[in-house]
């Protein structure tokens, strides 16, 4: 097996948790994130070689979920209503999850909060950084940020997660 391909196996194993829970976080979904994070894999694999040499794959790897999760939003722009209730798979329902109330609380936010939340808190992102990622200004990112933590709060008043966290 050539080099490269040990050091992207290497480099998946490593990563695959953490971005797992990500793209969880972005879809609110867990197959779905799986999906989205594998599709990120695959097409990450052909640049491997170059991104592995210029520095940082992960931030690369953060930008494609961000993008493919973002052109995935727009193809679905309608929902389909049922009479059933969706299968429950989302963030709360993995096994361990410490707040799933969070999760909750996370899923119910609009997509572009969501993102601006889940890279700022839980990839450890600067405002900055949030910004290259999402591919807007960090205006934006504060003003999106103002609003969910708003929104977040709304919905779970009595949390101690969120007290005396503005960024």
């Amino acid at each position: 097996m050539p080099t490269e391909d040990v050091e992207y196996a290497v480099f998946v194993q490593r990563v695959w948790p953490e971005y797992l829970r990500i793209a969880t976080l972005l879809c609110g979904d867990q197959h779905e994130a799986e999906d989205l994070l594998q599709d990120c894999l695959v097409a990450l694999y052909p640049r491997w070689g170059k991104l592995a040499r210029r520095g940082d794959p992960t931030a690369y790897l953060r930008r494609m979920l961000v993008n493919r999760r973002v052109s995935r939003w727009r193809r679905r722009r309608r929902e389909i209503l049922t009479d059933r209730p969706p299968d429950s798979t989302a963030p709360s329902g993995e096994p361990g999850d410490p707040h799933p109330e969070l999760a909750a609380a996370l899923r119910s936010l609009p997509r572009h909060q969501r993102a601006v939340v889940v890279l700022r808190y839980y990839a450890d992102l600067t405002e900055a950084d949030v910004a290259s990622t999402l591919g807007c200004s960090i205006g934006t990112v504060k003003s999106q940020h103002a609003r969910a933590m708003t929104r977040l709060r709304a919905h779970m008043p009595k949390s101690d997660l969120l007290k005396g966290r503005t960024g």
